[in-house]
């Protein structure tokens, strides 16, 4: 009974650990506004106020979509963006900020892999940029554009130095954007409006993200990449494909909320650019999706309410744009600093972040002491195990017990093998008499299941661990092994070679010598009395070493340290219990009173 009992926990685990995202996965709550889905796009007429939604592909006779970005980057003059963490440029014409490079993180290990590119211009392949400008109600006042060529003071934009954008309408209204940047990832733009036109006007703040195309994405159910946003302090979330494109079969959707506080932008796994409005006022913000000749068009933006600048006066608003990675101290800094609502959200910490966020907070603050992330997961590993020694050291004396009664249960059996129901008194009573539980050895399994969901979250997810190395041939503990049966194990000069769905076949050395602490934890216990079952408790290492294969290689370190800890415990406890390690007759132990 204990072994069928164990093996139901076990399964019941692994569903649990793959099939509770997949089954119920993350639901957005819905809009304030309703959502437009037409065949023509929603967007608010001109007479209240709107937002452009700018295309990929500008529409300078001069560019056209599909040139290379170095060429796309030249068709405008430019301010160049020189600060610790980015290099880029400013488009003059359009006021864009379309051109950022992150220079602290490449593509790959390889010490020539290209540097990270965030943003790209209107006219390359992948566009993708921010915006800010005015939106003029019934369109009584000529408004800056995409296409407006901006006057500039200053340059480069850097730390400590701002930029001041300009641009007159010909009217007596002069439109500035003032540029700041620090030594992170965040802008500051402040925009002001200068009116000397001899009458009022009346104007609307906006600001945007625009990009065009679905970019490399992994498309796993634990992880959100794509447009989202903190409303009223509430989590949006808008996949790329899933409830933007297919849900709405490429038709033109709108989805619409109005908040004070918060923040919008779009995310891919390490990276995300958003929009900070002022936090004390109210701004209506739109996500935005469309299908054109262009490809998939994705936009988010939000809307400040109106402001009346009488001639001779000025009036001025500021704004934030974050581009860069998603460095969770990073985003924490930044809410603290600017009382930005849960922008640490921008990391996908899923349901169980009240596990995941602790998990990392500690993995982070032990990188901090000894330097290696992996060094940190060993000792991660070896705070749970204190953390739960109690409860564990009462379930490996239970199993003790069982071991112990383990003759018995088998005379039993071999009594009252016609008699299932006399039987499972009489094993029933047997237990009750000893103080034993059957159930102790689904516990040391169970009570690790969450740890080890919470710390896959956090590999898989936070920038922190991407090219984080370990030891030996383990140089990022977000990947998997690198090594695997069919490379030699690392002799054979290539990489682990991609098989699709057959990619469990890829078994590195780590995965290995997980599967055998699992089967060696295994054996300091007897061998279940049913054969089918025996049978698949030995599968179970074979299985997990094929399922663990393609895991990263963080978590398999914990994994195998966690059995090795494990087995180390569970072996002192029956050995204290007078119980052998593995099959035979259990001996009188040395202190009754254990």
């Amino acid at each position: 009974m204990e072994q069928r009992n164990l093996l139901l926990a076990i399964v019941l685990s692994v569903v649990i650990l793959f099939g509770f995202n997949y089954l119920f996965p993350q639901q957005s709550p819905p809009p304030q506004t309703e959502t437009g889905v037409s065949g023509e796009s929603s967007i608010p007429s001109g007479d209240s106020g709107s937002i452009p939604s700018i295309p990929g592909a500008p529409s300078d006779a001069a560019a056209s979509a599909g040139e290379t970005r170095a060429d796309a980057i030249g068709i405008s003059p430019r301010v160049s963006i020189e600060s610790p963490r980015l290099r880029g440029s400013v488009a003059l014409r359009g006021g864009l900020i379309d051109d950022l490079i992150l220079t602290q993180f490449r593509e790959t290990l390889a010490d020539d892999s290209p540097e990270i590119t965030l943003l790209s211009p209107r006219g390359s392949a992948n566009p993708y940029f921010s915006r800010f400008g005015w939106s003029s109600p019934g369109n009584a006042v000529a408004v800056p554009d995409e296409n407006s060529l901006w006057e500039t003071t200053g340059g480069p934009l850097a730390v400590d130095r701002p930029v001041t954008l300009r641009w007159n309408n010909g009217a007596g209204v002069t439109f500035e954007q003032v540029l700041a940047v620090d030594e992170e990832y965040l802008f500051t733009v402040t925009q002001r409006v200068t009116n000397d036109s001899g009458a009022a006007v009346e104007l609307l703040p906006y600001g945007l993200i625009a990009r065009t195309g679905i970019p490399d994405i992994e498309g796993f159910y634990i992880l959100h990449e794509g447009p989202l946003g903190v409303f009223n302090e509430t989590l949006s979330e808008h996949s790329y494909e899933g409830d933007l494109k297919d849900e709405y079969e490429g038709q033109p959707v709108e989805i619409k909320n109005d908040t004070t506080g918060g923040w919008l932008g779009i995310t891919d796994k390490y990276w995300l650019t958003a929009l900070v409005p002022d936090q004390q006022l109210p701004v209506k913000t739109r996500i935005r999706y469309n299908q054109s000749s262009g490809g998939d068009e994705f936009q988010t933006d939000f809307l400040y309410a109106s402001a009346t600048v009488q001639s001779g006066a000025s009036n001025e608003i500021t704004s934030r744009l974050f581009a860069g990675a998603k460095e969770v101290p990073i985003l924490q800094a930044y809410e603290e600093e600017f009382g930005i609502v849960n922008f640490d959200l921008a990391v996908d910490f899923g349901y169980f972040w009240f596990l995941t966020k602790p998990l990392f907070q500690a993995l982070h603050w032990l990188n901090a002491q000894v330097g290696n992330f992996g060094i940190a997961i060993l000792l991660l590993t070896v705070g749970v195990k204190l953390v739960f020694f109690p409860l564990a050291n009462k379930s490996y004396k239970s199993m003790a017990k069982m071991r112990k009664l383990q003759p018995e249960m088998l005379e039993l059996r071999e009594r009252f093998s016609e008699d299932k129901q006399r039987l499972n008194q009489e094993m029933m009573a047997l237990y009750k008499r000893e103080g034993a539980n059957p159930l102790s050895g689904c516990l040391p399994i169970l009570i690790q299941i969450p740890v080890f969901f919470a710390l896959y979250k956090v590999m898989f997810v936070t920038i922190e661990m991407r090219h984080a190395p370990f030891f030996g041939w383990i140089h990022d503990l977000s990947a998997s092994d690198p090594t695997t049966i069919l490379n030699g194990f690392g002799l054979l000069p290539w990489g682990a070679p991609e098989l699709g769905l057959l990619n469990l076949l890829n078994i590195g050395i780590w995965p290995l010598l997980m599967g055998i602490s699992m089967f060696l934890q295994q054996k300091l216990n007897p061998q279940p009395p049913d054969p089918v079952q025996a049978k698949i408790f030995l599968m179970m290492p074979i299985m997990f070493t094929f399922l663990l294969a393609t895991f990263p290689a963080g978590l398999v370190v914990y994994w195998t340290w966690n059995n090795i800890l494990s087995m180390a415990q569970q072996a002192f406890i029956m050995k204290r219990a007078g119980v052998p390690l593995g099959s035979g007759k259990a001996k009188t132990p040395s202190n009754p009173s254990t």
